[in-house]
């Protein structure tokens, strides 16, 4: 792909921010009116934010917009003389984001925090001025999604960042939507930053902003995000996804003739509805050419929306559509009855016609379209419903239970890798399954949890006594997935407590922090091996003496001391390592980034100088590395060869379920060299569908399955 090409491919989302939002001459305009300052009397309303004003009155016709008039006035003072990379005066980015707000239905508090939400973080502005010129609810939600400064944390800034918006957001949603909002905004003039800072950017959305978007229910944001960060990681996918729309788009819409014929049907029974197309993003277009093996017809370019008023009306729609039409059975999904837990509904159902093409169609009503699109957005403001408790405090009535998952686990995360690490693996989980415990209560796990996650859920560090369950009724191993529905007994028994294999059953980071936290205080526990929080259950690794040169290959200045290679994050030269002593005398050598070093450090355990050993030609080093791809067939077949082609030997291979057309394929590899390490993971991303290659923890592994 040539260079113009690629940035053609990059800056085509502008394209949906000219239809939804925005456009650069419109962002010059509000610049020039940002300067040059409202015109007539101080209480009137600034033309810069009329636009805004009047997309926030279509949805609240009632709105006070004097907040709104004041915060952009001090928002425009304090940013006034600041601009950004692409040139614009700094003031047109709260703009933008306020406005991406506005479409979908926030309310005046959390459009007054959007104006000033760079105010703390980039001025002279202060929290307290905030809180006395807007109210307690504006100042929380600023501070939520105020970054923490680099200058005090270093490295660290990124994910305590993170962790503090969380947390805030465990008491208000709405922090999470200004975020996602600003994050959008971000990604649509992300073009003026060097590519490899634009790279970095696109991965953290795709691991952490796009999961939380679709988490919030906010889909509006999750497919644009999903769009942009695709033309940035995947330009060469990106740029042939776009020729298919465009290609489709020159020819007739072969949709628009299902829809005439769903409108014949539904006039006819007397069903009030809305019939429209509902067109495939561009990612989207990219999964489903690569779920059908590249063969692509007309139809699948979109989908029917049909919209009603009641939820009775969705049923009838449905019953007519499978009378007038041959249903596809196996498509048909009801999260009317069961709503996601996002809080997205919808009927999902499939026709076919005479020819036997096949039209995927959603029926909503038209409040469950608005929550679909927005999310917690369209519930407004959460303290209006919430009721207070006598000690002053608040319940969200919008916090879902992934939250509320993730609240109490990160508490116990204490360095920031190990909750980085722990936060990315919960937000790849994207379904719950519910389970019954006759305890008492009713508990969500994501979907793969096993009676020990469970157990945690349900107990906290009381679960380390657990010594058994009972699934429906019969006994059941620790490591039992849970299905959707299941009743759970848990056995436990004073005294007792977890062995370093119930980090191969553990899937939620609440169980595994928790019990990686009792093993580092129980070393009498612990086998040989070392296991730590994200290696699962203990695995035997490479000692000196099982080197191919006989010979150690890393050394330590510790006198008559062994050296054994971590197998937890599989350190090979030139990596730079650090050591600690562990039973026996032994050094296990550990790459410095390693989390295990961070938290054997801050138990108090002193490091140990290692180094490699120089001039001594060895091979056989272990690594693990992890390739995330969008699925397709014979991926897996094809990761291998490419590889096998390398001199690479595969070891152990894992493969994940599909999650959103998306795979993790984790492979346990054995190296002629050190050096062969960037090769192989360089020939991995080459492999089509794969967008990213990482070395990651070593876990406990079946055979390969394809």
């Amino acid at each position: 792909m040539s260079a113009k090409n690629a940035a053609q491919a990059v800056t085509a989302p502008q394209e949906t921010e000219r239809r939804r939002g925005l456009t650069r001459l419109d962002l010059r305009r509000l610049g020039r009116a940002a300067l040059l300052g409202a015109a007539g009397g101080r209480d009137r309303l600034p033309d810069a934010i009329e636009h805004i004003a009047k997309v926030h009155r279509g949805h609240h016709p009632r709105a006070d917009l004097d907040a709104l008039r004041r915060a952009y006035v001090l928002a425009e003072a304090s940013h006034r003389g600041q601009f950004r990379k692409s040139g614009e005066p700094y003031i047109t980015h709260p703009l933008a984001v306020t406005l991406i707000l506005a479409e979908l239905g926030a309310e005046t508090t959390t459009l007054t925090a959007s104006l000033l939400h760079d105010t703390v973080e980039d001025t002279d502005v202060t929290l307290d001025q905030v809180g006395e010129q807007f109210g307690e609810e504006v100042r929380y939600l600023v501070d939520g999604v105020t970054k923490l400064e680099k200058v005090d944390y270093g490295a660290a800034a990124e994910p305590e960042t993170f962790r503090k918006m969380l947390v805030a957001t465990g008491n208000d949603v709405r922090v999470m939507s200004i975020k996602l909002a600003d994050r959008l905004h971000n990604m649509r003039t992300l073009g003026v930053m060097r590519p490899e800072k634009q790279a970095r950017i696109a991965r953290v959305t795709r691991d952490v902003l796009i999961p939380l978007a679709e988490r919030l229910g906010v889909q509006a944001l999750k497919t644009e995000l999903e769009d942009l960060v695709f033309a940035i990681l995947h330009p060469e996918d990106y740029a042939r996804a776009r020729e298919l729309m465009l290609e489709h788009n020159s020819r007739p819409d072969p949709l628009e003739k299902v829809a005439d014929e769903v409108r014949a049907v539904l006039r006819d029974a007397g069903i009030a509805a809305e019939v429209a197309i509902r067109v495939r993003h561009v990612l989207s277009v990219h999964r489903a050419r690569l779920k059908r093996g590249g063969q692509f017809g007309g139809s699948e370019f979109g989908r029917l929306l049909v919209l009603v008023g009641e939820d009775a009306d969705c049923y009838a729609v449905l019953g007519e559509l499978h009378t007038c039409f041959t249903p596809v059975i196996a498509e048909f999904k009801d999260f009317i009855a069961a709503p996601k837990f996002n809080l997205y509904q919808s009927l999902h159902t499939a026709i076919a016609d005479r020819h036997g093409a096949i039209t995927e169609v959603l029926v909503r009503t038209r409040q469950m379209h608005r929550v679909a699109e927005a999310g917690v957005v369209a519930l407004g403001n959460p303290y209006t419903t919430a009721d207070s408790s006598d000690d002053g405090e608040r319940t969200d009535p919008t916090r879902p239970g992934w939250l509320s998952r993730l609240l109490e686990w990160q508490r116990d995360a204490s360095d920031p890798d190990t909750f980085w690490t722990a936060l990315r693996d919960e937000l790849a989980q994207d379904r719950e399954v519910t389970v019954f415990s006759v305890d008492g209560g009713t508990i969500g796990l994501p979907a793969g949890a096993t009676c020990v996650d469970a157990a945690y859920a349900l107990h906290g560090e009381a679960a380390h006594t657990c010594v058994g369950a009972r699934v429906n009724g019969r006994l059941a191993s620790l490591g039992t997935a849970l299905r959707d529905g299941d009743t759970l007994h848990l056995l436990m028994a004073a005294g007792s407590g977890p062995s370093p294999n119930w980090l191969a059953h553990a899937h939620t980071p609440a169980a595994r922090i928790a019990i990686s936290r009792w093993l580092a205080t129980h070393p009498e526990e612990r086998t040989e091996e070392e296991p730590t929080a994200q290696q699962g259950a203990s695995r035997p690794v490479r000692t000196a003496q099982q080197a191919p040169a006989a010979e150690p290959i890393a050394v330590t200045d510790r006198p008559g001391a062994a050296v054994r290679l971590a197998g937890c994050c599989t350190p090979v030269p030139p990596d730079a390592v650090t050591g600690f002593v562990i039973r026996g005398g032994t050094v296990a050598v550990h790459r410095t980034e390693c989390p295990a070093v961070a938290r054997m450090t801050s138990a108090g355990r002193a490091p140990q100088t290692v180094r490699w050993r120089t001039g001594t030609p060895v091979a056989g080093y272990r690594v693990t590395v992890r390739a995330e791809a969008l699925g397709r067939p014979h991926l897996l077949a094809d990761l291998t060869e490419a590889i096998s082609a390398e001199g690479v030997g595969i070891l152990a291979a894992d493969v994940e379920p599909p999650q959103e057309q998306r795979v993790r394929h984790t492979y346990t590899i054995e190296l002629p060299e050190p050096g062969a390490l960037s090769a192989l993971m360089r020939a991995m991303r080459r492999v089509p569908g794969v967008y990213d290659v990482y070395r990651t923890q070593a876990r406990p592994m079946a055979a390969a399955r394809g």
